[in-house]
């Protein structure tokens, strides 16, 4: 694998070779890049088996694809906008994006801060996982992947309010989240917390 990561030192002769359909180009950069977008993946949809099946449906898009990268920007962004793109076609055929989750306008939830200084990320964003469908996609689009609420809205063929609504409800479910997290921790019952979790939501 070192000798052929060789041959591309640099990403512009990657991409090159990617739109030539260099099968050690398309190797190099599944090796490189599967793990990060396997998590991304894994944010959407929750189950490793499903996520590996979108990884790989992504990847075949990307080969397919990347003709039409113009590189004017971020190669590894325009990558993870096509896994979302590939798990949020996988929810919408399981009609899943939307379980569990109101319709209604946006209520009065505190805009809170969720990143706590004695969470592990890892913490976070398995807490993340933990959040209903809905709430978690819409999350992950706006808070991780940067999209407006105009955008999401489009996306999932939802109004804007809507969009806003299911952020709110999940920021709402992750501080309740952290305060059980906390509470386990200070009482030293973390094995514990687990169990809780799951009845809380």
């Amino acid at each position: 694998m070192g000798k052929i990561l060789q041959l591309f030192s640099h990403e512009t002769q990657l991409i090159r070779a990617l739109k030539g359909s260099d099968p050690k180009a398309q190797r190099v950069l599944y090796e490189k890049f599967s793990g990060k977008l396997m998590s991304v993946c894994l944010r959407y949809v929750g189950d490793r088996m499903t996520a590996e099946d979108i990884l790989v449906q992504g990847f075949m898009k990307i080969f397919g694809s990347v003709s039409q990268f113009r590189e004017e920007g971020s190669f590894e962004g325009w990558m993870r906008r096509i896994m979302v793109n590939e798990a949020l076609a996988y929810l919408r055929q399981q009609r899943r994006i939307l379980d569990n989750v109101g319709i209604e306008e946006a209520t009065a939830v505190p805009d809170y801060t969720y990143a706590d200084q004695n969470l592990e990320a890892s913490e976070i964003m398995e807490m993340i996982g933990k959040l209903p469908f809905g709430y978690r996609t819409v999350f992950n689009l706006y808070a991780i992947e940067g999209f407006t609420h105009l955008e999401i809205a489009e996306m999932l063929g939802i109004t804007e309010s809507t969009s806003k609504s299911q952020l709110h409800r999940a920021r709402a479910h992750l501080q309740k989240m952290m305060k059980e997290w906390e509470e386990a921790a200070k009482s030293g019952g973390d094995q514990n917390y687990g169990n809780n979790w799951s009845k809380s939501i």
